[in-house]
């Protein structure tokens, strides 16, 4: 009679298996660690293995003879991510055909050699990357072509940071493009676009962009270390690597600001600052970060001075409303009414009176409210989404009103700090106030005005606790750097002498007085 497996005996199968797996995971880590061989046989059937070839549908292997040369060789390529009928063209036809025995592959196609290669691992990141990879018969490299040929969206205008005035342009999924971008906003010798591949499986590409002369090398030592330490199979979208890149991902408070335009990237760079750019993510991430350059907006640069210290004024109120609007309501009707108006205080108990709840279930109940109102207009189609938005406030306040819910003063106090969190452009700071703005009220609810002034006191420590990447998270208003001052008031542009000092730039000055 067979004997019943016992649960070690099916432990210990369970675990010989991932050492299978690991032990072939190693193999072929060998494997492409090492140089191709002259022998026409083992390179294709090595490369046949590597992208499972016949079973890889659209990774295609062309097998030929080299006219002039009278070799065999063979080209490899994925069809969806070059151009088929430019190959066949430029390269496979040429050298079927061509006659003159010049000993130069070069010589023979009409395409241009991109470069050559010869260690396995290597040739097959640029086949994967759309490029075409030539093998002759006793040769030990391979010619490799740039091919790629990848379809994507045109530029476009930015949909997330609407501007009036300023450029219309914002960045696409095809990184090639991005960069073009940049390069026509800053067309200097010294801006360096630096490439680098993370994560094991999918090999995305990352690209540091900066000013040579002006980036510190310290942060920028501290940000590439940061990107060879990630080990993980995949990273599809700045938006994740974003979050392996943050020292505390769990914070409320963004320390990388993420931007769709090339302006405000363009403009970062030129103070210092470090881009992120990345293959198939229609953004950049601009570091390090303060809270500042989060709460300011490219519009405040094209307006004029006193219309972009109006707007960033006019901003920060609404930063201060949609934080503490609510908290401040609930905290003087229920704890501290003799800082109402008589007048305005009966006016608040007329309106409260058929009200069966406290205010903090009230402000509660109309917060969760608004805020699936908002969600719900953004998730849904574009055309339904802002009707919906204005349909579903418009009914649920009336009714909630009608039917002795909510009284008519908290409508307007929900209403007026929602719409001015919609000010504040960036969106994950956008996420902060909402998040915060919920703490405050229940602080309120507990101990009133004293709740909030303790509870403020302890988000100041944080912040000031905050870096990003050795950088201050207020500066440079705390600690104090020698810099433009451009916080809530921004001079004018003759008088903005300076780089930012807390990036400790190489060059400090960016205007010379005459």
């Amino acid at each position: 009679m067979m004997k019943k497996p016992s649960i070690k005996m099916l432990f210990e199968k369970n675990k010989s298996e991932p050492q299978f797996v690991e032990k072939s995971n190693v193999k072929d880590i060998e494997l492409k660690k090492q140089d191709i061989s002259s022998s026409y046989d083992k390179n294709l059937a090595t490369f046949k293995s590597i992208f499972s070839v016949p079973k890889n549908t659209d990774v295609k292997v062309r097998e030929f003879t080299i006219r002039a040369l009278n070799r065999r060789a063979f080209i490899i390529f994925i069809s969806t991510m070059v151009e088929v009928e430019r190959i066949q063209e430029s390269i496979v036809k040429p050298l079927l055909e061509n006659e003159l025995s010049t000993g130069e592959i070069r010589d023979i196609v009409s395409y241009p050699i991109e470069k050559t290669a010869t260690v396995i691992g290597e040739i097959t990141e640029f086949i994967t990357g759309g490029m075409t990879a030539l093998f002759i018969d006793g040769d030990i490299q391979s010619h490799l072509f740039e091919t790629t040929n990848l379809t994507g969206r045109s530029i476009e205008k930015s949909d997330n940071e609407v501007i009036v005035k300023g450029a219309k342009e914002a960045f696409n999924e095809r990184v090639i493009d991005n960069i073009a971008l940049l390069r026509k906003k800053i067309k200097n010798e010294n801006l360096i676009v630096d490439s680098q591949v993370i994560s094991k499986r999918s090999r995305n590409d990352v690209f540091l962009v900066y000013q040579k002369d002006l980036a510190n090398d310290e942060i920028l030592q501290t940000i590439k270390d940061k990107l060879t330490s990630i080990d993980i199979d995949r990273i599809l979208d700045l938006s994740i690597l974003e979050q392996y890149l943050e020292e505390r991902p769990r914070s409320l408070f963004p320390t990388i600001l993420y931007t769709e335009r090339p302006d405000r990237a363009a403009s970062f760079i030129e103070e210092g600052h470090i881009v992120i750019l990345m293959s198939n993510s229609p953004s950049c991430l601009i570091l390090p970060t303060t809270f500042w350059s989060l709460m300011h907006s490219p519009e405040d640069h094209y307006l004029r001075a006193p219309y972009g210290n109006f707007i960033r004024l006019l901003r920060l109120f609404a930063f201060l409303v949609a934080v503490f609007a609510s908290a401040f309501y609930i905290a003087i009707t229920n704890y501290h009414v003799g800082m109402i108006p008589p007048d305005l205080l009966m006016a608040f108990a007329g309106t409260r009176e058929r009200v069966p709840f406290p205010s903090v279930i009230e402000i509660f109940m109309m917060e969760i409210a608004f805020e699936l109102i908002r969600e719900a207009g953004l998730r849904v189609p574009t055309p339904i989404g802002p009707t919906i938005g204005i349909v579903g406030a418009l009914i649920l306040g009336q009714a909630a009103v009608q039917a002795n819910i909510i009284s008519p003063i908290v409508i307007i106090v929900i209403a007026l700090s929602g719409l001015s969190s919609f000010i504040i452009s960036d969106l994950s700071i956008n996420f902060a106030i909402r998040m915060t703005r919920l703490l405050f009220i229940c602080s309120a609810g507990l101990l009133g005005v004293y709740g909030l002034i303790a509870l403020c006191m302890v988000f100041l420590f944080y912040l000031v606790s905050l870096n990003s990447f050795g950088t201050p998270y207020l500066a440079p208003m705390t600690p104090h750097f020698l810099s433009s001052k451009d916080l809530i008031i921004r001079h004018l542009p003759i008088k903005e002498r300076f780089r930012p000092g807390y990036l400790k730039p190489k060059d400090m000055v960016k205007q010379r007085k005459e």
